[in-house]
């Protein structure tokens, strides 16, 4: 779990998948069991964290997201990959790899 404290540290470093949500949002319910399984399965090569947009508001801002759920991923710190809406964990995948690789 990211806060706005921490974002930026755990970010820093290697690839980062980072899905923001809020506990009200519906759609954000269907995508959670999807990163689950991500972070299940690629914990030993990134790090797939959460952020609650309710509760950290300046990192999503400064960030520009509108709409949740929201995915980005990370690597050294810069955004490389945004999803917008409740996404497979293939489209996921397929997006954390890339990242990996490049």
């Amino acid at each position: 779990i990211l806060t706005d404290a921490t974002f930026k540290k755990q970010t820093s470093k290697g690839v980062s998948l980072v899905d923001f949500w809020a506990d009200w949002c519906t759609p954000c319910k269907i995508q959670g069991p999807v990163v689950s399984e991500l972070a299940d399965e690629m914990s030993d090569k990134a790090k797939i964290c959460k952020m609650d947009v309710q509760h950290n508001q300046r990192i999503p801002g400064e960030l520009g997201i509108r709409n949740i759920p929201t995915i980005m991923i990370f690597k050294d710190g810069k955004m490389v990959n945004k999803f917008v809406g409740v996404k497979t964990k293939n489209v996921l995948m397929k997006g954390l790899k890339a990242a990996l690789e490049s």
